[in-house]
């Protein structure tokens, strides 16, 4: 599973002109289900960004985590990070998962997140979206969880 994480002064989602997701400081999180992933890879990329420190602390250093300030998660969904450029000039997304299995791993992620923070937003799956948000930083950080990533949910 994975995701591109950008920290927000603000971000929203719209579908057909309706916002369907809004935040205010935070993480925009683009997440996409890979071939293979299992919901172990979902709670092992949620506790990671969770607890990533990169929220400045009174000395500007990159040392909070979303959690440590408060701030909101929106979550969208982006099978195109599954992107393959390798042969050639049109991407495959092939490894992305299959649509079925990457809204199940979507949902899943989405209802463990909202069990474990208090700000969580949603884009909706498989839409076209619109999606704006104001970078701070700006900070942009991929993230990336394999099988054999040791970080448990807690």
């Amino acid at each position: 599973m994975m995701s591109v994480l950008q920290r927000v002064r603000e971000a929203r989602v719209e579908v057909d002109g309706e916002v369907v997701g809004r935040i205010g400081p935070g993480l925009l999180v683009l997440l996409c289900a890979e071939r293979g992933d299992t919901d172990a890879e979902a709670d092992r990329l949620l506790a990671k960004l969770l607890k990533l420190r990169v929220f400045t602390d009174d000395a500007g250093k990159m040392n909070r985590s979303v959690q440590d300030v408060g701030g909101g998660l929106l979550v969208v969904s982006q099978f195109t990070l599954a992107a393959d450029t390798s042969g050639g000039n049109r991407p495959s997304f092939t490894q992305a998962a299959a649509p079925n299995e990457g809204r199940r791993l979507y949902d899943l992620f989405v209802a463990r997140a909202r069990a474990l923070h208090p700000v969580v937003e949603t884009g909706r799956f498989a839409a076209d979206m619109q999606v704006h948000l104001v970078n701070d930083g700006p900070v942009t950080i991929p993230l990336r969880m394999a099988p054999t990533d040791g970080l448990l949910l807690k």
